[in-house]
């Protein structure tokens, strides 16, 4: 009999063990997963009925923010000027989980269930109160963002300006946009049919074209390049390097030409400072493929390039705000190195990338991690957390830096005059990356700081699918932002 009672006992034990383990996998292990899980009721209507936290512009204006309403979930979300700021906020809807934007990184402690406000959970219950979820402070300037935003009216494209010593993010604009209110309706059926219509092929306006979608950077690029270059102590900025007004890719028969007879160098020959200047597709494909690809790929590498960059959050927060991995290929043939040197080929980037090259180039060769969010604070105020520059890279030296300053100044100065400020001097590089079928569109770009002995902002602008150079495209965008930035 004890024999039986034993075993039964060992059974009574080991069913108590499976299913202490189990509970601890549910509310512990899986507990994000399964609150964000769109099939779970509870936890949508648990949501929807908190009072969710503001998220706020850097001279507190209310990006984001919950109103009371008389219907079963209590509150709704809404959004002041929603096309504006949705690549920054995302969107909070009643049938689609917050999965972009600071709604998702930050969706723990803007609903109130992040272990950081455990004691205004216990202040509310025991006061009979509403838990409020805490506020999120960006980084974001209003008039910065809506003049990036109105530069780019109906264009296809994006925008980030980002603080050079920090890495705040100051503006991030992806065109077309969407207005996030629309999908924040507590009418099912219309918030179904607002995610449909947005959500509907390759340009929706809901992908952040700042962050998630790779471009060919074209000759924004050839500062990458020459940064290689001057590291390896062999070059300065008056070196010169092979040009010529076209360049056969090795083991070919394609020729690369030049867009400018400026670039083409004198008796096939350029200094490195004109070749920036003038963006000589001849000199640096030639100057990628005497580098090699290990140099330019190292390069790259410590700018960013091919990993996936955080910009908010952690999986304790929500789900992290983050950017695509840009690409540089991997030990390319000769010729796809060359096109890989200029921008082109399989060389993508996103735009928050080439903003962040700009910003380690004025910021000495240190590239800070770009953050959006200043601090969070509870609902009494009270700050739970305050966001700290941090380095991600010392990609390059400091006088690699200056003499790249230099190059990029020029780029102003002496090829594209209509980039410069008064009384300010700005620091840039244009691109024009040939796509489509039989290179028949343009994505135009450029990059740059200011000012250039003082640098304060860095930026970088896309237009898509354009059909002018990006000195003319993007370039006065960049110019309007810049000047915006430096009077206030």
């Amino acid at each position: 009999m004890n024999k039986y009672l034993r075993q039964l006992f060992t059974a009574v034990v080991a069913l108590f063990v499976i299913l202490g383990l189990s509970s601890t996998i549910i509310m512990a292990v899986r507990a994000n997963a399964l609150n964000n899980d769109p099939r779970n009721a509870r936890s949508l209507y648990h949501q929807l009925g908190a009072y969710r936290g503001a998220i706020l512009a850097s001279d507190g204006t209310v990006m984001a923010k919950s109103e009371p309403v008389n219907d079963a979930f209590k509150y709704l979300r809404t959004y002041s000027n929603g096309p504006l700021y949705a690549p920054v906020t995302g969107f909070f809807s009643i049938n689609q989980t917050a999965d972009r934007g600071l709604e998702a990184s930050r969706s723990m402690l803007l609903n109130g269930e992040a272990d950081s406000l455990i004691w205004q959970r216990a202040k509310a219950m025991l006061t009979g109160t509403t838990n409020q979820g805490a506020s999120i402070e960006t980084s974001i300037d209003p008039k910065l963002q809506q003049v990036a935003y109105d530069q780019l009216g109906t264009r296809d494209g994006a925008a980030v300006a980002i603080e050079v010593n920090t890495g705040r993010i100051l503006a991030m604009v992806s065109t077309p946009s969407y207005d996030p209110n629309k999908l924040a309706t507590h009418d099912t059926k219309a918030a179904s049919q607002a995610y449909n219509e947005l959500s509907a092929g390759q340009n929706s306006p809901l992908i952040n074209r700042a962050t998630s979608q790779l471009y060919p950077p074209g000759s924004t690029f050839k500062t990458i390049v020459a940064s290689a270059a001057l590291e390896t102590g062999d070059y300065q900025t008056d070196t010169k390097i092979p040009a010529g007004s076209s360049y056969t890719l090795p083991g070919t028969a394609t020729q690369l030409p030049n867009d400018e007879a400026q670039a083409d160098g004198v008796n096939g020959q350029i200094s490195l400072q004109e070749a920036v200047a003038w963006s000589s597709n001849t000199a640096f494909a030639q100057l990628g493929v005497k580098l090699g690809a290990s140099k330019v790929s190292d390069m790259a590498t410590k700018l960013g390039f091919g990993s996936t960059i955080t910009i908010d959050g952690t999986e304790s927060t929500g789900t992290p705000m983050t950017a695509t991995a840009s690409t540089f290929p991997s030990d390319p043939t000769d010729d796809k190195l060359a096109l890989a040197s200029i921008g082109q080929g399989d060389t993508t980037a996103t735009p928050l990338q080439m903003a962040m090259v700009a910003q380690a180039i004025a910021n000495n060769g240190k590239l800070m991690q770009p953050t959006l969010v200043d601090r969070v604070r509870a609902a009494d105020l009270t700050v739970l957390s305050q966001t700290k520059p941090q380095t991600m890279a010392n990609a390059f030296s400091e006088d690699s830096a200056d003499k790249l300053t230099t190059m990029m100044e020029s780029v102003v100065s002496e090829a594209n005059p209509q980039l410069a400020i008064d009384g300010i001097k700005v620091a840039a590089k244009t691109g024009t990356a040939q796509i489509g079928t039989d290179n028949s569109a343009i994505d135009g770009w450029v990059i740059g700081f200011a000012p250039a002995d003082d640098p304060q902002i860095a930026v970088a602008v896309l237009v898509h699918n354009t059909d002018v150079y990006g000195s003319l495209a993007a370039g006065p965008i960049m110019r309007a932002m810049m000047q915006e930035a430096l009077q206030q």
